[in-house]
């Protein structure tokens, strides 16, 4: 009997019960689907940083290397397990050729090693994870690289400098522990020994990477002030293994969280759709509720009967969202597959999914139970008397026609209506607030991103161009000779030249730790400060918002500073946000010693007018081994996989919201009218026409809509800016200010979103032609 009561229920309102099951299934997908992205990726990290054998601290250096003292140092010192000094050449940008493609690579930001596979640990692993093994004339290549260039094996690499020439063939593809993510800005070719002595022979600089393995990884910071405290080799930037993992764990994790927040708010979606179908279905049915009740039958009996179906209902609907999450798995591990590999899953990974899909499960049922204790209002007397629960009226008492100033009269009783049932149309807006808000965040997030201003969280001003000199024998003359031609450039607006060293600093439990600090003039391309301001006097400091959580400070805080072997107070004058060489910079006016200076940089304004790609080209014939980009460019190489992938949860909140807003509003105006049904034929009887009923129904649904995009805008730039900044702030940019294109956000999104609902509206109200008295009557 059970079975034939929902089955009669479900064949009644079918419309209803599709859109909940869809709702419930979409928020079980998507909830399953982040978990899974989750647990799959710090798995999958975990098994890369295994097969690697991944180093627990590096120190980069460009320099002559005392090896005996870095390999007594590490004897005598307990916490090192196993230490490792690798020759890294790095060969400039104009020197490789990639393909069949005639001309240099000169445009590109990285910086590109040459490698020959390691022995004791930090191994360079193939696509299926196992160490890579080349042969003389072979090469494998990053994964940042394929992308780029669109290689396949088979395809040739060729290494260019001046007569000389060398030819490789790609056999595999690089996953590296420590450089795979494209926010870093150095990748390692594998090549074989033999090669690399030639490479060595014909072009390129030598880098080493000093890399450490501990026997205990919890004293890393202990480690870390015990090698900058030896006075060993330390020209260049230091990374330590908890470094490695956020940068790997920090494009997927963005996109999981966010696919979190899409999946909370459908769940939240989807029981407001819940109560108000519940209410209106208790409603509909008062009379036959109290008939049962006064035959004798329990309560709790008819409550099982709407319980069932609403089990019936949420289980299928999670049950159907965990399958089709096992389906489209592919499409979300697709970059975690490419660039850190798909480790075996255990029996725990599988079951967490189902266990978030019972939860969702879980909450919706208990939702209806509670909604459901309506049953404890309902008399048996009241409801053969009155007919029904007398909930949701319209207030006629406000807004008499003859007082209105609103010269339509369908706008009016449209408004009208809204204010007098508020209550019922409130869940809407709700809803509207909603939808808007998944549209609008992400989109936002997307422009901000792309936007050149974007380059304020890389902890440089905005300029045309950015010149980078690395470590090199000749760097500071190099340097000198550089400002000097940009000095002399008439096409040169303005330049700022900078320079990073690497400094002591008194960290938060009294140890040393190196810091690095960039000098120069910092008004000429200004810094925006999410707190105080740039450095003025040379005892001020500017931080990074990492390195300041990291030290414990804030602006007007002291700071020490050990500078030639001496302690100087400095004051933090400002903190900045930096999505850069780990977050973790600083800015002050202090001298400098060349032989300390870690990189030379150089920003430049070029005229308005001229034509910035010929200037960068100029630059980069004139100073081979200097890198030249145009900042744009360094946004877009360095953090395009990272928007690569927010491009694509972009797209897909927009279809779910949309979808989510055609299926509310059929639900909406179904109940609606089910509701409205004698007053509408009524008005039909009486001679209306229906187009014109229909446009009332429509206004209604546009005057929800518009308060609905009005509060999705406001929560967008409070809430979502600052639930963005949440993600953001493992990057080092805490405190992201929303870059919006008001002719997108403001009006394409809303004016396609009215669209789509006023045709929702039109085509649920059709059936409005045949509503009439007579059958009315009869039903």
């Amino acid at each position: 009997m059970l079975a034939k009561i929902l089955k009669k229920d479900f064949k009644r309102n079918k419309t209803i019960t599709v859109v909940l099951f869809v709702f419930i299934m979409l928020s079980v997908l998507l909830a399953s689907s982040g978990t899974t992205m989750m647990t799959q990726l710090f798995h999958s990290i975990n098994h890369l940083f295994t097969v690697s054998s991944a180093p627990h601290y590096v120190q980069m250096h460009a320099g002559p290397v005392d090896r005996a003292a870095i390999q007594s140092f590490a004897a005598e010192n307990s916490l090192v397990k196993s230490e490792q000094i690798s020759e890294m050449l790095v060969i400039d940008n104009a020197n490789l050729f990639f393909g069949n493609n005639q001309e240099a690579d000169s445009s590109s930001v990285m910086d590109n090693g040459f490698v020959v596979q390691n022995k004791s640990f930090d191994y360079l692993l193939t696509l299926d994870n196992k160490q890579i093994e080349v042969l003389d004339g072979e090469i494998a290549v990053p994964i940042y690289y394929r992308q780029q260039h669109h290689l396949n094996l088979g395809d040739t690499i060729r290494v260019s400098a001046g007569s000389s020439d060398m030819t490789f063939t790609i056999t595999d593809f690089v996953r590296d522990v420590q450089m795979n993510p494209s926010i870093i800005s150095s990748k390692r070719f594998v090549v074989s020994a033999a090669d690399h002595e030639t490479l060595k022979s014909m072009t390129g600089e030598i880098e080493y990477m000093i890399a450490f393995q501990l026997k205990d990884l919890s004293k890393l910071n202990e480690f870390k002030t015990a090698y900058q405290s030896a006075g060993l080799p330390a020209k260049g930037p230091a990374i330590d293994y908890s470094l490695f993992q956020m940068l790997h764990a920090l494009t997927d994790g963005v996109v999981a969280v966010i696919i979190f927040l899409v999946s909370s708010l459908l769940i939240l979606i989807a029981v407001l759709c819940l109560r108000f179908t519940i209410l209106t279905t208790l409603e509909e049915d008062y009379k036959e509720i109290g008939v049962m009740k006064a035959f004798g039958i329990r309560q709790q009996h008819i409550r099982n009967i709407y319980l069932t179906k609403y089990i019936v209902l949420a289980g299928g609907a999670s049950l159907f969202g965990y399958v089709v999450s096992l389906c489209i798995r592919p499409l979300f591990l697709s970059n975690m597959s490419l660039y850190i590999g798909i480790a075996p899953q255990s029996i725990l990974q599988s079951l967490i999914p189902i266990l978030v899909a019972g939860l969702v499960f879980a909450f919706v049922l208990l939702f209806c139970i509670l909604v459901l204790r309506r049953f404890h209002k309902i008399s048996a007397v009241e409801a053969l008397r009155a007919g029904a629960m007398g909930e949701l009226k319209v207030n006629t008492k406000r807004l008499p026609l003859y007082k209105s100033r609103i010269p339509s009269v369908n706008v009016f009783l449209a408004l009208k209506d809204v204010v007098g049932r508020f209550k019922m149309y409130f869940l809407l807006f709700i809803i509207f607030v909603i939808c808007f808000f998944i549209i609008i965040v992400p989109v936002n997030f997307l422009h901000t991103m792309q936007s050149p201003s974007f380059v304020a969280y890389m902890g440089v001003g905005q300029s045309d161009m950015r010149m980078d000199l690395q470590q090199s024998d000749h760097m500071q003359d190099r340097f000198d000779e550089v400002q000097h031609y940009l000095a002399q450039d008439t096409d040169i607006v303005k330049f700022s030249p900078l320079v990073t060293s690497k400094y002591s600093v008194v960290g938060s439990e009294g140890a040393l730790e190196s810091i690095q600090v960039e000098t120069g003039d910092f008004s000429i391309f200004p810094l925006k400060y999410s707190s105080g301001n740039a450095p003025i006097n040379q005892n001020d400091m500017a931080l990074s918002s990492l390195n300041a959580d990291a030290l414990l400070k804030k602006v007007g805080d002291a700071l020490t500073l050990v500078i030639n072997g001496k302690q100087h107070e400095m004051t933090v004058s400002g903190i900045y946000q930096d999505v850069t060489n780990g977050g973790k910079t600083a800015k002050a006016l202090l001298p400098y010693q060349p032989e300390d200076v870690l990189w030379y940089t150089l920003n430049a304004d070029i005229r308005h007018g001229s034509d910035i790609g010929a200037k960068i080209t100029e630059y980069t014939g004139l100073f081979p081994g200097v890198k030249v980009t145009h900042l744009e460019d360094y946004m877009h190489q360095t953090l395009g996989s990272t928007i690569k992938q927010i491009k694509m949860v972009t797209v897909l909140a927009v279809i779910i919201a949309v979808f989510i807003s055609i299926l509310i509003t059929s639900l909406f105006l179904k109940l609606l009218t089910a509701k409205d049904y004698s007053g509408i034929a009524i008005m039909r009887s009486l001679g209306i026409a229906a187009a014109y009923i229909r446009k009332q129904y429509v206004i209604r649904i546009l005057v929800v809509l518009a308060g609905g995009i009005l509060m999705g805008t406001l929560m967008a730039h409070t809430f979502g800016q600052s639930l963005v900044g949440m993600l953001m702030s493992s990057m080092g940019a805490s405190n992201i200010q929303f870059v919006t294109n008001p002719w997108v956000s403001y009006f394409l999104y809303p004016l396609a979103l009215g669209l789509v609902v006023t045709i929702a509206t039109l085509v649920g109200t059709l059936s409005m032609r045949k509503y009439s008295m007579t059958r009315m009557i009869t039903e």
